[in-house]
């Protein structure tokens, strides 16, 4: 009798090692680190409405590190042209950092970012047209920029307001340009979302340069890769017959006119950005 006792509660003990086991493992918290990548291709990269590529496809992708205390920091990349404002250099690499968090339908970020373009040069200075009623120069050595930002959300709504701490892209005497971005992205349901978006740019210092920029879009989720369509356009003064400053040139020389370039290109005009992307 004693020996059968024995043998079932050992037997009882061996079943509970694995229930236990698998209780603690169910019980083990969630790792407070997130790591993220993304990738997506462009049939153009337009930036606050401006085409960064000379309207020309884009390859893009970065990666984002968040902590469940609500920091985080990240890395993106783009091509880009060295006629739209990047002379000598064909790669954007943003750095970025900050801290958001929800109280239920309510969210708050505010950060950092910092736009570097390796090998930009933009050596010798490039005077203004008459146009913008300023002389001087447009840009002088390496490219970049850096902003703070805050922003807000409520449920599909966003704002979020961008303050330039630097020359805004390498442009002298142009630190406090801001931008203000208004979105929505709603979610319809069945993998559809449709996407909104109004911004305005103050470029201090910068006649002709202020501008606003629309954009309106639709998403669709096929197995974690998001197809897109999004039609954009801007007020931006890009006029190339009057020197205007969102004309933007390949900086390539015609050899059949090498007196000047072989293509210029209205920066901000209307659009429609096709694209696929997928985070994992």
């Amino acid at each position: 009798m004693r020996k059968t006792i024995v043998a079932v509660s050992v037997a009882t003990a061996a079943l509970a090692v694995p229930s236990l086991a698998a209780a603690q493992t169910a019980a083990a918290p969630a790792s407070p680190h997130t790591i993220t990548g993304n990738v997506g291709l462009y049939s153009d990269y337009r930036f606050r409405g401006i085409t960064q590529t000379f309207a020309k496809p884009a390859l893009q992708g970065g990666f984002d590190y968040a902590h469940s205390s609500g920091f985080y920091a990240g890395n993106w990349n783009s091509n880009v042209n060295s006629g739209a404002g990047f002379p000598g250099g064909n790669l954007e690499m943003d750095f970025y950092g900050g801290w958001k968090q929800t109280w239920g339908d309510f969210g708050l970020d505010v950060g950092a970012i910092y736009y570097f373009y390796p090998g930009t040069n933009a050596g010798a200075t490039i005077p203004f047209s008459p146009a913008n009623n300023r002389t001087g120069t447009v840009q002088t050595g390496k490219i970049d920029n850096t902003e703070v930002y805050v922003g807000g959300s409520w449920k599909f709504l966003s704002l979020k307001y961008f303050h330039v701490v630097s020359d805004y892209f390498g442009t002298p005497e142009t630190k406090n340009s801001h931008y203000l971005d208004f979105g929505v992205n709603y979610d319809l349901g069945n993998g559809w979302g449709i996407n909104g978006h109004i911004g305005s740019l103050k470029f201090k210092n910068m006649n002709n340069a202020n501008y606003t920029d629309w954009k309106i879009g639709v998403t669709k989720d096929l197995n974690g890769w998001i197809l897109g369509a999004a039609f954009i356009t801007t007020n931006a003064k890009g006029d190339c017959n009057q020197g205007q400053f969102y004309c933007f040139s390949n900086g390539s020389i015609n050899l059949a006119n090498p007196s000047g370039v072989d293509k210029t290109r209205d920066a901000g005009k209307s659009t429609v950005v096709l694209s696929v992307s997928k985070t994992f």
